[in-house]
């Protein structure tokens, strides 16, 4: 039977074992977005890891939406994240890349008064969003032209090449949680009548031209895709999200890809249209290797392990606070609490780089 803790080859890469650091937005990059010693240190903590994955990366000036989210759009962000490569790559253990977008979730304040974009005009609804001048309520996103999509693909494309300079394992793309890919899959963001709405194939259109341009960078298997077919996350969820993601991962399962992560509607949730989505269902249409993400315990992932529905288990916020995290799984060590977030988005090491390994307490003799 197949554990957590058992190595696994995904692509050209062995994985000591089957425990994934999530991607996490963590705001210590700065003002100018350039990764640093900080978040070396952050990510060399966890490389007992079989795999990482880093917080999401802005491919754009234009993809910017959240304070002090790194980049890798400049010759100065690819210096920074080689800081983190040259701490990881030693450790044996790959590193991925995610590349993002925010799309609607963004504020003029983030783009100098433009206005952010996004498939259609359509509005997020949400309590707000935290931007450079405070928190401000979001805005009516501008509807992005057919050029204007093909130069953001080509963004992908140079943010492709800088991860490879910048002496990454992989790259993963970030196509979930209510961001720009996943504003153009979701009928409910996605309002066009041209060859990027509509049919599930138009609205795939996107996430798929974005992938070939990164397949010209990057061998198939060292590359990832994220997605959350049962989100909610950012307004979003459409009454026909599952004939949506089944048809992206059979599309996605044509390209031989190193992964797909996908949000586990069992582990979160539920989907508001509907019954959520499982790894189950996913496994019928996509054969290769399956990340399971959102929301597990030992417990919960080494049942998806178990019965095969993932190849993988991403954990997120259990790693924030316990940098050593599968060493405390296996052993059966207690974790970290992580309840408390006041400090999750500061700019220095405390709530980042400052939650100790697990110290074994002294004997009695």
């Amino acid at each position: 039977m197949k554990s957590l803790f058992d190595p696994i080859t995904v692509g050209r890469y062995n994985l000591k074992n089957r425990i994934v650091l999530a991607p996490m937005t963590r705001g210590r990059a700065g003002s100018e977005r350039i990764p640093n010693d900080l978040m070396a240190d952050y990510y060399f903590q966890r490389a007992s890891a079989g795999l990482l994955i880093t917080e999401a990366t802005v491919v754009s000036k234009q993809g910017i939406g959240w304070i002090d989210s790194p980049g890798i759009y400049t010759n100065e962000m690819v210096k920074g994240w080689q800081k983190v490569t040259q701490r990881v790559n030693p450790t044996g253990t790959p590193i991925f890349l995610q590349l993002w977008h925010c799309g609607r979730a963004s504020h003029s304040d983030f783009h100098n008064g433009d206005t952010p974009v996004s498939a259609s005009a359509v509005r997020l609804e949400g309590d707000g969003i935290h931007t450079p001048l405070g928190k401000k309520e979001y805005e009516t996103p501008r509807a992005l032209t057919v050029n204007e999509i093909k130069a953001i693909v080509d963004d992908y494309r140079k943010a492709s090449v800088n991860a490879k300079t910048a002496g990454f394992s992989g790259v993963e793309v970030h196509a979930a949680n209510g961001y720009l890919i996943n504003q153009f899959l979701d009928s409910k963001t996605n309002l066009r009548n041209d060859s990027y709405g509509g049919s599930r194939e138009n609205k795939f259109r996107f996430l798929k031209e974005v992938l070939d341009t990164t397949l010209e960078v990057w061998s198939p298997e060292q590359v990832g895709v994220r997605i959350s077919p049962n989100g909610v996350f950012n307004d979003m969820g459409s009454h026909d999200f599952r004939e949506t993601f089944l048809y992206v991962a059979e599309e996605l399962n044509k390209l031989n890809l190193g992964y797909l992560h996908i949000m586990d509607g069992l582990a979160f949730g539920f989907h508001e249209k509907g019954e959520p989505m499982t790894l189950s269902e996913f496994r019928t249409v996509y054969k290769g290797v399956v990340m399971g993400n959102c929301g597990y315990t030992r417990e919960s992932a080494e049942e998806r392990i178990a019965n095969g529905d993932a190849d993988l288990a991403a954990f997120g916020r259990p790693y924030i606070t316990n940098p050593d995290l599968p060493e405390r799984l296996k052993n059966g060590w207690p974790l970290n609490p992580f309840e408390d977030m006041s400090l999750w988005y500061s700019p220095g090491p405390e709530g980042y780089t400052d939650y100790p390994p697990y110290k074994q307490p002294d004997s009695i003799s």
